[in-house]
């Protein structure tokens, strides 16, 4: 007797956003936007710019409240009023600037403000041992942990921000363009730590323009258009050209736009169009200059 074929095993959902919206006066950033992440699941966020991205971000990030909708953590309301808030529940977002202190080497800036104290001092050679853990665990490239942030390249500077933000066990981490302006090798080298969390079980929302980049490490790819959810797509089953047609507004909600209907023309019957006669003519020439 065979064995019955197991399904795969369904991921939890940790985070879920029902009906978002914020408005800046009177500009309307995001209306009635949804969103979701489970463990272990890459999710992108993808749009043109002013779509609604860093919106969304900032409200997960405890930057902006929300001022409509809902937001689920483990299946359980909740609200992020601060960047604590966020950070209390197991929320990481890495920003594009990074905000990383150059001057101060690996280990400093991993734990920073997080600092391990024995004796009264700083316990740096736990610290660094538990850098080097962590850093292996991302089979991330960096020669020195001592060395200054400075002197490191792109890559490395993104590897340390994304090492930084897991000091803390985070549930879910955000991260904004972390491939923007690196090289083809820095780029792969981000790609290869962002599958290192999904391993890890960590949810991941990924924003980025690079469709490229979306469709090597991403599961789903949510579209926002104009501030409102254009399309969420599984990306083993789209290609970057229907992303791209989700982002410019060629589709909607991952249907072609229909094409405005035209006015039917009358129908022309061959009639000839008078024009109304005048009641006063024109002189003529001949007229005005008189017979001769």
């Amino acid at each position: 007797m065979s064995n019955p074929v197991s399904s795969p095993p369904r991921r939890q959902r940790i985070l879920t956003m029902r009906g978002i919206g914020k408005h800046f006066g009177a500009v309307k950033a995001l209306t009635d936007v949804e969103f979701s992440v489970s463990e272990g699941e890459v999710v992108a966020l993808v749009g043109d710019n002013g779509a609604g991205k860093s919106t969304l971000v900032k409200i997960l990030a405890g930057v902006h409240p929300p001022d409509a909708g809902s937001i689920e953590f483990d299946g359980e309301p909740v609200e992020i009023a601060s960047p604590a808030d966020s950070q209390e529940l197991g929320i990481e977002t890495i920003f594009q600037d990074l905000a990383l202190c150059d001057n101060l080497d690996v280990v400093a800036n991993l734990w920073l403000g997080r600092e391990l104290v024995t004796g009264g001092g700083l316990d740096e050679v736990e610290m660094e041992q538990r850098t080097w853990t962590l850093l292996r665990e991302l089979s991330a490239k960096i020669p020195s942990v001592r060395s200054p942030v400075a002197a490191l390249s792109g890559g490395q500077r993104q590897t340390v921000a994304i090492a930084r933000s897991l000091i803390g066990d985070p549930r879910v981490v955000i991260l904004d363009e972390p491939t923007a302006a690196l090289g083809v090798a820095q780029t792969a080298e981000v790609l290869n730590l962002i599958e290192r969390l999904r391993e890890r079980g960590h949810g991941v929302i990924l924003i980025s323009h690079n469709m490229a980049d979306v469709l090597a490490v991403a599961d789903r790819v949510v579209v926002l258009r104009l501030g409102r959810n254009n399309g969420v797509f599984n990306a083993v089953d789209v290609t970057s050209e229907t992303l791209v047609a989700a982002i410019t507004g060629a589709t909607t909600r991952g249907k072609a736009r229909p094409e405005p209907e035209r006015p039917a023309e009358p129908a022309k019957d061959g009639r000839i169009i008078r024009m109304p006669q005048s009641t006063t003519r024109r002189p003529s020439n001949r007229s005005e200059r008189g017979e001769r």
